[in-house]
């Protein structure tokens, strides 16, 4: 079963949303440049095991907080963990949904892609480097 790993909460100000977010719950959050331009703000809501970054605690996810735009980050996504983005995306397209972002790399790290699902929601997926 596919496990729900990941969320990102749009901003239209990521400087008012980090202060939002950072003062009301305490999530630490880290902001770097992405190689493919842009940035990117980590969300850590939970205590990661240092080596693989992944949440120590049993159902906890950490996330992320993106510029909005009205392609893949007009609402708040939730990203489900698969182990071959292709093959998930080909099921998706196969049961009514569409590729919104295909396959992306992050070096080191995985792939992300984006789809939509029969209902219009815009759902993230990530794949894990082997």
């Amino acid at each position: 079963m596919a496990k729900v790993v990941h969320f990102e909460i749009p901003a239209d100000d990521l400087d008012r949303a980090k202060n939002f977010y950072g003062s009301v719950f305490g999530w630490q959050l880290e902001t770097m440049a992405m190689p493919q331009g842009g940035e990117y703000t980590s969300v850590v809501t939970t205590p990661v095991d240092q080596q693989t970054q992944m949440p120590t605690e049993p159902g906890a996810i950490n996330g992320g907080m993106v510029q909005r735009d009205e392609l893949a980050s007009a609402a708040p996504v939730i990203t489900v963990d698969v182990e071959n983005i292709d093959d998930a995306l080909r099921e998706i397209e196969a049961n009514g949904g569409s590729t919104v972002t295909p396959r992306t790399a992050i070096q080191g790290m995985g792939a992300f892609a984006y789809f939509k699902d029969s209902e219009g929601n815009v759902i993230g997926l990530w794949e894990t480097s082997g």
